[in-house]
């Protein structure tokens, strides 16, 4: 068992599942058009695998199995999406599966450029390789100087034949032929670095991007400019035009802002300020559809609709996670299928485990939300409220009331949020007699009728309020319950009892009615993070030293301590029916505690600091989120599907790290069979036929197969038929006639015995039984176990049949009668099959009492069993009465 436990390094309860709230990345977006389907197609890369999103809906159309590394770029045709990894990239057919692959690059590929039955690539080297798609081979390389030319953008122009337009970081253009590998011509450039080139609707005519902010508008048949726009935002990232009837231009910018150009007057017409909150990664019109869609490296994948007079896009829908690390998360309700989440972007949002059009986000807080509908402030930045650091929230009430309080970072007042309108609530929650400045919020919960939040300050205040009307209900303590921050607040489910935890090592317990403190407990160093799981009554503790303490609110007394972390635990959860401690620390590590047996039973490692762990209510999933991820991170409990073994891990116990799951569930799948697979941990249990010779055993027959055999013949005596069943008599072929003159037919004449039994009696040409072959070889070996399994495969006839062939009249011995109570002394020695020695016993009894006393050797066999009999019923006995009175004492007495 030790050395399987030695072996172990994976995580025995959790296997990565799949992301929540990833869209978008830094990656630009491609569109392709389905001519089979007749719509357009919008596919944006996340990690190592990509979404492809109907822009009608902007629901995920299909999702694409995931890659070893990271995407570097992406690219699409009419029939499949490129991806490149690293220095490989692959085509995907239906937007999901890998039908071919390409291997041949020594750099990081970061330009792919679908061309007919072939398809261009470009590493970071300047090395260029054309393939062909379907048989996967090399059809020609170019290699470039990257001090001289190193290529930054590839474009095909329209119409021309076998050609490519390539830029460059230095500047210049090259325009080739790939089919003869001829360079056709140089275009000098403007000196500064090409960023982006997109063809225009005119034919010969390509917008080139540069690094200061130009947008050139260049004939590149005659080598003409035709017109230059300049931004101020920095270097161009993309451009697109419009193809339904407007001569409009889009071009984005680092800073998330994008320009509209008139191509007719030559000039600016719009601003679409702060589009995305960064860089614009991308930016497609729809081929003669006034729409366009756009992505960024903040998570966000939007489309746009100009349908207004000034030419004004306006949002038409998008998919959108949060853009920043998250602060904190929580499920929302009891059925698992909403994740609450608040970031640093200053947004709360919901995610569902089931599909991802229930997401839904609650947006901003503001400071004054009707100030802002009244002016219409475009720009909110000004009046929104710093990010959520701590939050509560409780669904009992949502339909009533604000079912949400968060406390935001450096202020006083608690803002409420109404889940079921998605927006914030109605009132901000804080004390009247404190300045803003002077303390903030620290800690808030909700009580679990959803009538009251309780929020603790770092002043050590710890106030009530109504969620109703946000009326302030009372304070605990005189002037404030702690005398150092408060780092926690509780109330148990049935508001009797409020725990607050503060800075200086103390942890409270208060009557929550009145306010009066009922006991105080000190703690061997500051709490750090605090957790109540209101079912059991077992509050969680994780220290400032690296430690977690676990308290029981009735007793008010520690129960369980574990160490083992070597960083700050960032949060805690526990599981549904509160067995499991599950932390998450800075040592990159997720560590679940089994609180009934005190012991560390799982340990993991993950490439990057967990943050917030949270456990499905109905504790099929794990929620975790991490530093510098933007995505929640899905877990699945393998103990509810699978046999786990749940030995603890011993002290020296060095855990392997897991990679974070992605947005594809075969990943998680494929690593949870990867993990199940070696199967040497799991030894099956085999439970032994007697734990102890000192314990009574009893047999597994079913009852049916000893407890009548003493009512056999009552038995028989019912299901015995009221007469024979009557076999009609066969009439003959040629039916006899009586010699006459008159015909008649000749009746059969009666047998004289019609009750003459057909049953031929053997008497002594009866051969033995197996049953009595194995009694006779155990009168000389003592060996009585393969006549017992004889007995054991035979049912209440058959073994009634035996013991009755055991007399002399039968067949039988007096040797074979003495050879099987001998058999069952042996039984009771043992203590095995208990109730099998009393009931053949007693059936042997009733069918030969009568010879039995004649019979002076079994008369000494029935006084040895006698005894041994009547001794061990007297033990059981006693230990029976005892049991029924502990029973019995528990049941009526008060406890």
């Amino acid at each position: 068992m030790e050395s399987a436990v030695e072996g172990r390094t994976a995580s025995v309860l959790f296997a990565g599942f799949r992301a929540l709230g990833l869209f978008s990345n830094d990656i630009p977006h491609v569109v392709r058009y389905n001519a089979l389907k007749r719509r357009f197609y919008v596919t944006t890369c996340v990690g190592k695998s990509f979404h492809t999103y109907d822009p009608t809906f902007i629901f995920r159309f299909s999702l694409g199995n995931s890659v070893p590394q990271d995407i570097c770029c992406m690219a699409a045709d009419g029939r499949l999406v490129f991806a490149a990894y690293g220095n490989v990239f692959s085509a995907f057919a239906r937007n999901k599966e890998i039908v071919h692959t390409f291997k041949g690059h020594k750099a990081e590929i970061h330009l792919l450029q679908p061309f007919g039955d072939h398809v261009i690539s470009v590493d970071t080297d300047s090395v260029l390789i054309i393939w062909h798609i379907y048989s996967e081979e090399e059809y020609l390389q170019l290699t470039f100087d990257k001090s001289v030319f190193k290529i930054s953008t590839i474009l095909h122009p329209s119409t021309y034949l076998n050609k490519v337009l390539l830029g460059s970081e230095q500047g210049s253009l090259q325009l080739w032929n790939i089919k003869s590998n001829k360079l056709l011509y140089t275009f000098p450039g403007w000196k500064v670095g090409v960023t982006a080139l997109q063809q225009a609707p005119a034919v010969d005519v390509v917008a080139i991007g540069l690094v200061s902010g130009q947008v050139v508008i260049h004939n590149i048949k005659f080598d003409e400019t035709l017109m230059k726009f300049h931004q101020d935002w920095g270097p161009i990232t993309s451009i697109s035009f419009r193809t339904d009837g407007h001569p409009i231009m889009a071009a984005g910018s680092p800073c998330g802002h994008i320009g509209l150009w008139d191509l007719e007057d030559k000039k600016l017409i719009n601003q679409m300020r702060n589009a995305h909150s960064t860089a614009i990664s991308g930016l497609t019109f729809l081929h003669r559809e006034p729409l366009l869609v756009t992505n960024g490296a903040d998570n966000a994948l939007r489309i746009w609709i100009f349908d207004g007079p000034t030419g004004e896009g306006r949002l038409l829908r998008l998919r959108m996670g949060h853009s920043a690390s998250l602060t904190k998360i929580r499920y929302y309700g009891q059925n698992g299928q909403q994740i609450l989440s608040a970031s640093q972007d200053g947004t709360l949002q919901s995610f569902s485990t089931v599909h991802e059009k229930f997401n839904k986000s609650l947006g901003h807080g503001l400071v004054n939300k009707k100030i802002v509908k009244r002016k219409g402030l475009q720009n909110t930045m000004s009046v929104r409220l710093p990010p959520i650091t701590q939050f509560a929230a409780e669904e009992a009430r949502q339909s009533d009331w604000d079912g949400v309080i968060a406390c935001h970072q450096g202020k006083l007042s608690c803002s409420t949020w109404n889940y079921q309108r998605s927006t914030i609530g109605a009132y901000f929650l804080k004390p009247k007699n404190v300045k803003a400045n002077s303390a903030t919020a620290t800690a808030v919960d909700i009580t679990s009728c959803g009538n009251f939040a309780i929020i603790g300050l770092s002043s050590g205040a710890v106030d009530v309020y109504n969620m109703q009307s946000g009326i302030h209900r009372g304070s605990f303590g005189d002037e404030k319950a702690h005398a150092g921050s408060v780092r926690g607040v509780a109330v148990d489910g049935l508001n009797q009892l409020a725990i607050t935890a503060g800075s200086e090592r103390l942890l409270k317990f208060w009557n929550f009615k009145s306010k009066v403190l009922v006991h105080s407990l000190s703690l061997d160093s500051p709490p750090n993070v605090m957790l109540l799981h209101r079912d059991s009554g077992i509050l969680g503790l994780a220290l400032d030293d690296f430690s977690i303490t676990v308290l029981d609110i009735e007793t008010r007394k520690i129960v369980r301590e574990f160490s083992g972390h070597q960083g700050q635990i960032n949060d805690m959860t526990f599981s549904p029916d509160g067995r499991w401690l599950i932390s998450a620390a800075m040592d990159c590590s997720v560590r679940t505690w089994d609180l009934p047996s005190g012991c560390l039973i799982d340990c993991f490692l993950l490439d990057s600091a967990p943050l917030n762990v949270t456990m499905s209510p109905t504790g099929d999933f794990l929620a975790t989120s991490h530093v510098d991820h933007l995505g929640i991170y899905l877990w699945s409990n393998i103990s509810l599907y699978s046999v786990v073994s749940l030995r603890p891990l011993p002290p020296d116990y060095v855990p392997s790290v897991l990679m974070l799951p992605g947005t594809c569930q075969t990943q998680g799948l494929e690593a949870l069979e990867e993990q199940i697979e070696p199967s040497d941990e799991m030894i099956e249990y085999e439970s032994p036929e007697q734990l102890n010779e000192q314990l009574v055993t009893l047999s597994l027959l079913p009852e049916s197969r000893w407890k009548n055999l003493l009512n056999l013949d009552v038995i028989k005596k019912k299901n015995k038929p009221k007469e024979p069943p009557k076999v009609p008599q066969s009439a003959p072929f040629f039916i006899p006639t009586v010699p006459g003159l008159v015909p008649r037919f000749a009746v059969p004449e009666p047998t004289s015995d019609p009750q003459q039994s057909k049953v031929v009696n053997l008497g002594i040409l009866a051969q033995k039984s197996n049953f009595y072959l194995k009694l006779e070889e155990g009168l000389q070996n003592n060996q009585y176990e393969g006549a017992l399994n004889l007995l054991k495969e035979l049912g209440p006839s058959g073994i009634e049949t035996e013991l009755r062939n055991l007399s002399p009249e039968d067949g039988g011995s007096i040797e074979a009668m003495r050879s099987f109570l001998s058999m069952i002394g042996v039984m009771l020695d043992r203590k095995r099959d208990f109730e099998l020695a009393q009931a053949y016993l007693a059936l042997f009894l009733k069918l030969h009492l009568r010879m039995l006393p004649s019979e002076p050797v079994l008369l000494e066999e029935l006084v040895k069993l006698s005894s041994q009999v009547e001794e061990d019923w007297t033990h059981l006995q006693s230990l029976f009465n005892q049991s029924m009175c502990v029973l019995n004492y528990i049941k009526s007495a008060l406890l």
